[in-house]
């Protein structure tokens, strides 16, 4: 079997895309608009999530793609997936909200918007359309180290969504009274003559009277080049602010092999991590990832640093 058939076949216990055994459904091609969603904890197979916001959202992993098998089927807030659209999956992340995802191994990084949950298969941060799998150069491999940064700029449906309790309605402060804004044609600077280019440019400004400001919706999409620099695998299973507690978890992780404890500081915080690695693949991550969950550590993820 191939490493996409694989993929995809391990991504069906998705919770928002199940299917059921043995039947084949039809898409669902029924308009419908997503909502602006959080969720609830929820757990699968034996694992909890918690959704929340976080604004300074910025980690690193291995991400995987999905396509067809769920093409014009709900999404986790609502939407109809399109595996030619700029989308991705991910845990816990609001929905809708915008992520940076940047293609470690070749540099290229795409402007992705979540609308779904996954996906649930071990080590991996984040599922991304078919589309987006392709521009981003790891379509045929099947995954790809990654590092996903929230775009911390909301869209008009989230900004009504957040100031719209009375509470906040009573802090807000008053609006600034409206009036007319003018535009004034300004001649070049002394001694500088004006050129063509800056005659077309300033050739038609029109300003129109002061309004409420409104942020217009970001739009996904935005291929870009980055250079790529060495990055390695590591198994992390734990994170401590005592280097006791460290210290137990690396001799619980003798039995699969050595694992190092690294300090560093979070916030002003030294915390000291528990990591298997560097190793060489995706797939031997894999591996150490399952042994060590088999193990019954379940705190453990896939990062590439």
């Amino acid at each position: 079997m191939s490493l996409l058939a694989c993929a995809e076949s391990k991504l069906a216990v998705h919770m928002a895309k199940k299917i059921t055994q043995g039947t084949v459904k039809k898409p669902d091609s029924s308009p419908k608009k997503g909502t602006y969603k959080i969720g609830k904890p929820y757990q699968i197979k034996g694992v909890w999530y918690y959704p929340h916001e976080d604004a300074r959202y910025d980690k690193t992993g291995i991400a995987s793609w999905y396509g067809k098998l769920f093409h014009g089927r709900r999404t986790a807030n609502g939407e109809i997936y399109d595996m030619n659209a700029l989308t991705a999956a991910h845990k816990t992340l609001p929905m809708p909200v915008r992520v940076r995802v940047t293609n470690l191994e070749n540099g290229r990084s795409l402007e992705l918007k979540i609308n779904d949950r996954g996906p649930f298969v071990n080590g991996r941060i984040i599922d991304v359309s078919r589309r987006a799998a392709q521009l981003l150069g790891f379509f045929n491999k099947g995954t790809a180290k990654v590092r996903v940064t929230l775009i911390n700029r909301s869209n008009d449906r989230v900004i009504a969504e957040r100031v719209s309790t009375p509470e906040e309605q009573k802090r807000a402060l008053p609006a600034l009274p409206r009036g007319d804004v003018t535009a004034q044609m300004l001649g070049p600077p002394p001694g500088l003559k004006e050129t063509k280019k800056l005659k077309k440019t300033h050739s038609s400004v029109r300003v129109a009277s002061a309004g409420p400001l409104r942020v217009a919706p970001e739009r996904a999409g935005k291929l870009t080049q980055q250079p790529v620099r060495p990055s390695d695998i590591f198994i992390q299973a734990g994170a401590f602010m005592l280097a006791k507690n460290a210290n137990k978890l690396r001799a619980r992780l003798a039995f699969i092999g050595p694992a190092k404890i690294t300090n560093v500081f979070i916030k002003g915080q030294e915390m000291f991590r528990v990591r298997i690695g560097p190793l060489s693949s995706v797939e031997v991550a894999d591996g150490y990832l399952q042994q060590i969950l088999d193990g019954g550590i379940t705190n453990v993820q896939i990062i590439v640093d």
